[in-house]
C-alpha cells in the first residue's frame, strides 16, 4: 500500500471514521471556516469551499452546521481565528511525512506534533524538507473488484483525468485539483462507477519508500498518532507497505 490515498483506505477499513465522527466534524468545520475566510462564502467562485462543502455533505453534516461554519469564516458570525501551519518530517525508514494543521495556538500544536514524531521513531524537520516530494492531486480510489477496469479507464480519460494508477487491489484516478469535481461528476454519470472508496484532493508522493516489519508498524502508529491530534487536519506520507505486510500487521 502506497501513499496518502492508501492511508485513507487503511483508515476506512479500520473503521476509524465511524469511531471518531465528532473529530471529523471538527476538522470539517475548521476547513469550511478557513475556506470561506480566504475565498468568500460563495462556493461557485471558491473551489476550496466547494470541496469542503462536498466533504461535509459526504459525512452527513447537517446543513445548519455547514452554513454556520461558512458565516464564521466570512465574519457574519463570531468565530475562532485559526492559523494554517504545515509541519514536515521523517518517519521510520526515512518515510517523508507532511502534516497540515489548523490551530489557534501554534506553540501547543508544534509541541504536540514534535512529541508524536519522537514517540514513534520519527523526527520533525525544517519547513520545505519534504514538501517538494509531493504533488497536489484530485484522486478517486476504486476497489478493483467493484468496477470494470476498461470502463473506468475510458470514462476517466473522456472526463479529463490525468492518469489512472494500478496499486495492487485498487485503481486510482488522478486529476488536476482544479478539475477534480468536473471529472468526478462526469465519471459518476456512468452506471457502476459511483462506488469509489476515497474521493479527495490530496498530496500524492512522487516516489515511495517500501517499509516492512517493525518500520511499517512504526510508520502506521506515527500516522495514527498525528491524526489523533485535535489541531491536525491531514497527514500525508510516501510509505509503501505491501498488502501482504498489512495482513501481518492486522
Amino acid at each position: 500500500m502506497s501513499g496518502h490515498s492508501k492511508w485513507s483506505t487503511i483508515k476506512r477499513k479500520k473503521g476509524a471514521a465511524d469511531a471518531k465522527r465528532g473529530k471529523i466534524f471538527t476538522r470539517l468545520i475548521k476547513e469550511l471556516t478557513i475556506a470561506a475566510k480566504f475565498g468568500g462564502g460563495n462556493p461557485e467562485g471558491n473551489p476550496r469551499l466547494r470541496t469542503a462543502i462536498a466533504a461535509a455533505k459526504a459525512e452527513n453534516m447537517p446543513k445548519d452546521n455547514i452554513e454556520r461554519a461558512i458565516k464564521k469564516g466570512t465574519g457574519e458570525l463570531e468565530g475562532v481565528n485559526y492559523e494554517e501551519i504545515t509541519y514536515e518530517g521523517y518517519g521510520a525508514g526515512g518515510v517523508a511525512v507532511m502534516v497540515e494543521s489548523m490551530t489557534d495556538n501554534k506553540n501547543r500544536t508544534a509541541a504536540e506534533v514534535r512529541h508524536v514524531f519522537s514517540k514513534h521513531n520519527g523526527k520533525l524537520a525544517e519547513s520545505g524538507c519534504v514538501a517538494f516530494m509531493f504533488d497536489k492531486k484530485g484522486t478517486l480510489v476504486y476497489e478493483k473488484d467493484s468496477v470494470d477496469e476498461d470502463t473506468l479507464m475510458e470514462a476517466a480519460l473522456d472526463a479529463g483525468a490525468e492518469d489512472i494508477g494500478d496499486e495492487e487491489s485498487t485503481l486510482v484516478v488522478m486529476t488536476d485539483p482544479k478539475d477534480f469535481y468536473t471529472v468526478k461528476e462526469e465519471i459518476d454519470k456512468n452506471e457502476g462507477l459511483t462506488g469509489y472508496s476515497v474521493a479527495e484532493i490530496t498530496m500524492v508522493p512522487q516516489n515511495t519508500i517500501k517499509v516492512v516489519g517493525k518500520e511499517a508498524e512504526q510508520v502506521l502508529k506515527l500516522m495514527e498518532g498525528l491524526e489523533d491530534l485535535d489541531d491536525v487536519q491531514n497527514v500525508y506520507a510516501n510509505f509503501d507497505i505491501p498488502e501482504s505486510e498489512m495482513e501481518k500487521l492486522g
